[in-house]
């Protein structure tokens, strides 16, 4: 492709030669003979001062926010900024083909993608998806390394839609990647928000930084779907244009779409869906988050234009999603072991909330906390769990670079005072092992902050580590 149609509604500051481009990246240790390398500023690492050595591997050009004096270099004001447009030029501006789908928020992401996904395609819709557990293009599964992608994967994983004959994309849009620009330049169809609480403070510094991010999304949407319950859910939209605002809510009848008459039940939770029409919405996912996720869910398709009646059979047949309530089998023993992703102090209190409500015996919950990331989260996330749980087990998450014992003391500092017994093993299959064999009848054994990763972050590296895989070999072992 020609560098003129790659750099297309880009403002650049020089002149430059049309060259031919093979590829584009701002990754140094892809750049091959006839690439474009995009040189970023990030925390650690600056694309500028690698830029010579770009050229001499063989990079066409090179993308700059300065004047370094080099040959094939082109200026524009921020580079970061323009990484976007330009991968998506270089991919034939693939999500010009599709109707964009995204959704931002602390909590409820991962499962109101998967649901609204199942809903259009309930109806002979071809949909792809990205997110946090997986990628999908109609059926297919590809690996997710980040929720949202960079953007070189992420026009790429377009342009694979596009190719599939995709209609729509369902989109998981991290506040990181608002942050950086990985998604500048897209305009989505719909933008859907479900709440906000603490998280990746330890990446946005400060609460303002964190919401501002999440309301880029907004600025780019023609229609805005929102939590009329959460207090950022009406602020997120403010003063911003759109062809249509839409509002869910349990707690409010001054939404567009209400929740009534929750019934919460261990094989899932019904209420009536109560909007334009009336139906009775059966959702197959236990927790008392489930009537928002199927209701976010449910208020996007509807805006979209889907039939009332097709919605709520879609919802009905919703299969989950691994790692979100994720009953793990357990041979036909009297309790129950679930895995679930809950990693911050809301997803905890939400996730503990909801399995009190339809629990007969103990909710024991084991957990940790992540290692290089926010420590305000770690006491806050352990009075939670204390309160809530008839017991704890501390243990490890992905302590990364930390020492897991360290961690695990900031955890307990929240829980001085609270009388809920708990154990602390920090080795986390050593953990597991110890709650299944001390299981009582009808206890239910959560496993918080996993989900569907099936690795661990040690000091000493990144391990194999799938807790499906553990709690199997854990009870063959009790057989």
């Amino acid at each position: 492709m020609k560098l003129s149609e790659i750099l297309k509604g880009i403002d650049v500051k020089n002149a430059y030669s049309d060259v031919d481009v093979l590829d584009v990246t701002q990754d140094s240790r892809l750049v091959k003979e006839g690439s474009l390398f995009v040189c970023i500023r990030g925390a650690a690492f600056d694309g500028h001062n690698v830029a010579a050595e770009m050229l001499e591997k063989g990079a066409a050009a090179i993308v700059v926010e300065r004047d370094l004096g080099l040959d094939k270099q082109i200026i524009v004001d921020n580079s970061r900024a323009v990484y976007s447009p330009i991968c998506s030029n270089f991919f034939n501006n693939p999500a010009d083909k599709l109707k964009l789908i995204g959704l931002t928020g602390t909590n409820g992401k991962t499962t109101t993608t998967f649901l609204i996904k199942q809903i259009l395609e309930n109806v002979g819709k071809k949909v792809g998806l990205i997110g946090t557990v997986q990628n999908m293009i109609g059926d297919k599964i590809y690996p997710a390394k980040f929720t949202t992608p960079d953007p070189y994967e992420l026009q790429k994983l377009f342009a694979m839609m596009v190719d599939a004959g995709c209609e729509y994309c369902v989109m998981e849009v991290s506040s990181q990647a608002l942050a950086q620009g990985r998604v500048n330049g897209l305009r989505f169809a719909l933008a859907a928000f479900t709440n906000l609480t603490q998280d990746h403070l330890d990446y946005h510094k400060t609460w303002e930084n964190y919401f501002n991010s999440k309301r880029i999304l907004f600025e780019n949407a023609d229609i805005a779907v929102t939590n009329a319950d959460d207090e950022h859910g009406m602020k997120i939209i403010e003063d911003l244009d759109f062809d249509k605002i839409v509002t869910y809510a349990v707690n409010t009848n001054d939404a567009s779409y209400v929740a009534k008459n929750v019934s919460f039940k261990p094989s899932g939770v019904e209420y009536e869906l109560v909007g334009d029409s009336i139906g009775r919405c059966n959702c197959p996912i236990p927790g008392r988050f489930s009537v928002y996720n199927s209701l976010c869910a449910a208020s996007c398709a509807l805006s979209l234009g889907i039939d009332f009646s097709d919605v709520l059979d879609a919802i009905s047949k919703s299969n989950g999603v691994k790692g979100r309530i994720e009953v793990v089998p357990n041979g036909g023993r009297d309790f129950t072991i679930i895995i679930d992703y809950a990693h911050s102090p809301d997803g905890l209190e939400n996730i503990i909330t909801s399995l009190q409500e339809i629990a007969k015996g103990r909710v024991v919950t084991l957990f940790g906390c992540g290692g290089d990331r926010d420590k305000t989260k770690r006491p806050k996330m352990g009075k939670i769990v204390a309160e809530l749980s008839d017991y704890c087990i501390v243990t490890s998450d992905n302590p990364r670079s930390e020492n897991p014992a360290d961690i695990i003391k900031d955890i307990l500092v929240g829980m001085e005072g609270i009388n809920t017994p708990y154990t602390v093993i920090e080795n986390r299959k050593e953990a597991i092992a110890y709650a299944i064999k001390n299981a009582q009848k009808d206890d239910i054994i959560l496993l918080a902050g996993k989900g569907h990763e099936t690795y661990q972050i040690l000091p000493t590296g990144t391990i194999h580590f799938d807790e499906r895989e553990a709690v199997a070999e854990i009870l063959s072992e009790l057989d």
